[in-house]
């Protein structure tokens, strides 16, 4: 029985009305903060240098970059030619030139809508054309069109430029050749499951279907190798993976699968290129053979008119599997492969030379490699910061022996770097800048572990200003999430900065049903293992209690979507333990989803949560902890809850259920605040200044509620030692 089914309906004008007096309501009982929420505002924008451009990306003559500008919303995406120097490096990221040209400006794509995303932003292999899609509601369903790159200053239409319009299309899409575009389309649930291709100067009705996924559990994507020489199709699973080809030099080919799916065997796929006439490798990051932390293996690319071994015959090993190091992705170039991997809860970059592909080992051959093959444990990629992130950045150029790495913690703001291949040798390109006299060294950073009740060790990373006092009495905020194996890394947020300087410690819990520790770390927090996420997340909160580090009154929980789910489940669990929650688009009526296979994303869910429909211990379990489900006669923190009208990710039904159901079954006058974004999706609102305002309100909520103060700490740190 469920009381508030009936505010699923968003036709029903009486589930409007409702949605608009909670948030009406929602921005009454937070007027007194209003002037705080501004102040916080202020500090966010005053942080930002609002006209500013990102670091150049080199790509042949051209080099890419985003610019925005003080007032405008959205970013306006440019290039202008790479200034080759003796060393071949781009000119750098200095000021507008006359001989900029906009490839598309979102300001005006965005025109006076509410909502705006680009879907996908792709330039042709010769590079005079751009492709593009547009979302202006938030549902995720985009219109794909086409255009040349414009003069500075004139980012409108060209007079020649395609007339080509394709609607209902998801995000993502790859060219073939230059007149050629594949693109995915999705079904009645949002699932993208089929892959189109375009001719340019054609009708989009005459458009030749590729590929069509008829199983719902698997998502549709598609992309173009940094070779250039081939399309991937890949069709995945949350447990299960496969992946066709079509060679760009003949996009009208017919996709060749590299090796048929078989349930649990996952796989990615990257492409090194051979020598001329030989079509080249796949370079591959699978599971197979019980790899449960995935190795890499290499196959031959099939010669034109030959089909590649079933099963996947003639996979045959480059780095074999190492129990606790999660391979996670490989990134072929010209000399060397970038191999991204997790261990110890931290990212790291390793660098093969391409040579090991040359003298691969046979797979089943236990990793025993012949003597004079090249050595495939590679080098790491040396970086400074003892808790950080580091990732591959975008890199388009396959013959250029320079790798772009993003890198951040969570006091050293996001930074481009560039990673000579060869020599070891690290530049820093951009780091993002933070105004106000912003000062990393002011900041410390620590790693903790908590203990779970089960004993497993949990990490927790946390930051806070030097010289805070360590005996309970400063407020925290503890962020989780622990859903899709999908990691929560240290990174800066110069947002965040208005919490730290108000002496607030925040702390992420990687809790397991993450990837932080590799696939173990999250097979232990899916299915009927799903409690563990939300007893990791206590365990954390306990830990920092325990540390001095906060105190029950003093600490508040936050999480978004499947992190919102936990947020319900340990807002349920332990009241007790925190003084203020914030849910973002949370998944709480987890279990009445889940039983609805009309519903996106459903059935290709049961494999993250289980089937609760055709399986009655899933429904049990599910039943145990659904937060929804759950919510008891007890006091409760105070809560502030949003959701989107237009998501199709969580149903914005699910926040408007659980609130009113917190407002009847709660004991006590617990602060429940719900605001419906009607102009926005599962990822809130799209302008920049908007997102601003919108996080300040959720600040301004979390230093009112635990008691920090209004106004920063003036304070100088205590240096480090």
């Amino acid at each position: 029985m469920d009381p508030f089914h009936g505010l699923r309906d968003a036709s029903d004008p009486e589930v409007i009305a409702y949605l608009e007096a909670e948030t009406a309501y929602t921005e009454a009982r937070l007027a007194p903060t209003e002037p705080l929420r501004q102040r916080i505002f202020e500090e966010i924008r005053g942080r930002v240098q609002e006209t500013d451009v990102s670091a150049p990306v080199r790509r042949g003559p051209w080099e890419y970059q985003s610019r925005t500008t003080e007032g405008l919303q959205y970013a306006c995406h440019v290039r202008r030619p790479a200034s080759p120097g003796a060393d071949g490096e781009p000119a750098g990221d200095g000021g507008r030139g006359a001989d900029e040209q906009v490839l598309v400006d979102e300001n005006e794509l965005a025109g006076d809508s509410d909502y705006f995303a680009l879907g996908v932003l792709a330039v042709s292999p010769s590079q005079e054309l751009i492709a593009y899609s547009t979302d202006h509601t938030g549902a995720e369903r985009y219109t794909l069109r086409f255009r040349h790159p414009g003069a500075a200053g004139t980012p409108g239409e060209r007079p020649d430029d395609p007339t080509d319009e394709v609607g209902e299309v998801s995000a993502g899409g790859a060219w073939g050749d230059d007149r050629t575009l594949f693109y995915l389309r999705p079904d009645h649930t949002e699932r993208p499951y089929q892959v189109w291709r375009h001719t340019l100067g054609t009708d989009p009705s005459t458009d030749a279907l590729v590929f069509e996924e008829p199983d719902e559990r698997f998502f549709v994507g598609v992309g173009r190798t940094r070779s250039g020489d081939l399309v991937l199709i890949a069709s995945e699973s949350k447990t299960t993976s496969e992946v066709w080809w079509v060679p760009t030099a003949a996009p009208e080919s017919a996709p060749v699968c590299i090796r048929p799916r078989a349930d649990g065997v996952e796989y990615s796929v990257d492409h090194h290129r051979g020598a001329p006439g030989d079509p080249g490798t796949f370079v591959i990051v699978t599971n197979e053979g019980g790899a449960r932390d995935f190795r890499i293996v290499a196959a031959p690319v099939p010669r034109a008119g030959t089909a590649p071994e079933p099963d996947g015959g003639g996979w045959r090993e480059v780095v074999p599997h190492r129990p606790g190091v999660r391979v996670e992705e490989v990134d072929a170039f010209a000399a060397h492969l970038v191999v991204s991997e997790r261990a110890d809860a931290l990212t790291r970059l390793r660098v093969l030379p391409a040579s090991v592909l040359d003298d691969r080992v046979p797979a089943g051959s236990g990793g025993k490699a012949d003597a004079t093959a090249p050595d495939p444990s590679g080098r790491i990629v040396d970086l400074p910061d003892p808790v950080y992130t580091a990732w591959v950045g975008a890199t388009p150029e396959y013959d250029r022996g320079v790798v772009r790495l993003g890198y951040s913690s969570l006091s050293v703001p996001t930074s481009a770097l560039d990673h000579d291949l060869d020599t070891g040798t690290t530049v820093l390109v951009k780091r993002q800048p933070v105004l106000g006299g912003y000062d990393p060294e002011a900041y410390e950073v620590v790693r903790l572990h908590a203990t779970a009740p089960d004993g497993e060790t949990v990490p927790v990373s946390l930051v806070h200003r030097r010289g805070i006092a360590v005996d309970g009495s400063a407020p925290c905020l503890l962020y989780g999430y622990g859903a899709y194996e999908h990691s929560i890394d240290p990174v800066f947020s110069s947002v965040r900065v208005s919490l730290l300087d108000r002496g607030f410690v925040f702390a992420v819990a990687h809790v397991r049903g993450g990837g932080e520790k590799g696939r173990r770390w999250y097979e232990e927090g899916r299915l009927a293992a799903k409690p563990n996420t939300f007893t990791d997340f206590i365990a954390c909160a306990e830990a920092l209690v325990a540390g001095g580090y906060t105190s029950p009154g003093r600490l508040a929980a936050r999480g978004g979507s499947a992190g919102g789910m936990l947020m319900g489940a340990v807002a349920n669990l332990r009241p007790d333990l925190f003084r203020a929650v914030v849910a973002e688009v949370p998944f709480v009526d987890c279990l009445t989803t889940m039983l609805d296979p009309s519903l996106p994303l459903t059935v290709t869910e049961w494999e993250e949560w289980g089937d609760p429909l055709h399986d009655p211990d899933v429904y049990r379990a599910m039943l145990a902890y659904a937060p929804y489900d759950n919510v008891g006669p007890h006091d409760y923190p105070a809560l502030l809850v949003t959701a989107g009208l237009h998501d199709p990710r969580v149903g914005f039904w699910e926040p408007a259920k659980w609130v009113a159901k917190l407002r009847a079954t709660a004991t006590g006058d617990p602060m429940v605040l719900l605001e419906t974004k009607l102009g926005a999706g599962h990822g809130g609102l799209s302008g920049r200044y908007d997102a601003w305002l919108d996080e300040a309100r959720i600040l301004a909520f979390l230093v009112d509620r635990l008691g920090a103060p209004a106004e920063p700490l003036t304070t100088s740190p205590t240096p480090p030692a």
